[in-house]
């Protein structure tokens, strides 16, 4: 009884040490976002003449800027720590394994949000400033074209990790291409209400969000599929060596 009250309390201070390295990774990338924020502005807002309603929306404005980026770039570093976390718990294969798919997370977070970036925000954008001007004088606020600008960044950062994460689960024996096929319409249903909590409560923006969210999904499981193919084959191989 009290090793196993030793080992809870040991696993219990292991966890404690992940969430306390997250949050001081977190708070230094967010220190250096902040650092160079004048840096990055014209870049993010491409040079556009936008208006402020008060002092508090640059706050709001640099801080939501380097909290999300902070937020996207500490991932890899958190599913670092949680690897080391549940690494005793996990075979050598699957702990080589899983490894493999941190630096994955990265890139993976990097392309989603250049997607975003170059592809999704400007079209969205674009279009939606084209139809908005038939009838109206556009006057767009900081808060409003910050909103709209995280909304079709970070959330294709996110949601371009979820075929890594798929294969991941994969990879550690966790879910199978065949049950990820199954649970496929519910996977949808729990997309379209993700969708709908991080977009703005109109059907353009959630459709934007939520058809690129499909897309991965399909491709998380054709991804798994490979995974699990590569994986029977290794192991009908390592099965046949000791026969020879």
């Amino acid at each position: 009884m009290m090793d196993e009250e030793k080992a809870l309390t040991e696993h219990l201070g292991d966890l404690r040490k992940v969430i306390i390295y997250s949050g001081l990774f977190f708070i230094i990338c967010f220190a250096i976002f902040i650092i160079f924020i004048q840096q990055m502005i014209p870049v993010i807002t491409k040079s556009q003449k936008l208006t402020m309603l008060g002092p508090l929306d640059v706050i709001r404005f640099y801080t939501g800027i380097a909290g999300s980026l902070s937020l996207g770039m500490s991932a890899p570093f958190i599913g670092f720590l949680l690897w080391r976390f549940i690494q005793p718990a996990l075979t050598e294969k699957e702990s080589k394994n899983a490894i493999k798919y941190i630096p994955a997370m990265l890139l993976s977070f990097i392309s989603g949000l250049s997607f975003g970036y170059f592809v999704v925000f400007p079209f969205a954008y674009q279009f939606l400033m084209r139809l908005g001007t038939n009838n109206f004088e556009m006057m767009i606020t900081t808060q409003s074209y910050f909103s709209f600008l995280l909304m079709t960044t970070i959330p294709m950062g996110f949601l371009f990790e979820v075929p890594f994460v798929l294969m991941f689960l994969t990879a550690v024996d966790i879910v199978t291409p065949s049950q990820l096929s199954n649970i496929r319409k519910y996977a949808y249903v729990v997309m379209a209400v993700v969708s709908a909590i991080i977009t703005p409560p109109d059907f353009v923006s959630q459709l934007i969000v939520l058809f690129p969210l499909f897309i991965l999904y399909e491709i998380g499981i054709a991804l798994s599929k490979f995974v699990f193919q590569n994986k029977e084959r290794k192991d009908i191989q390592e099965e046949r060596i000791p026969q020879v």
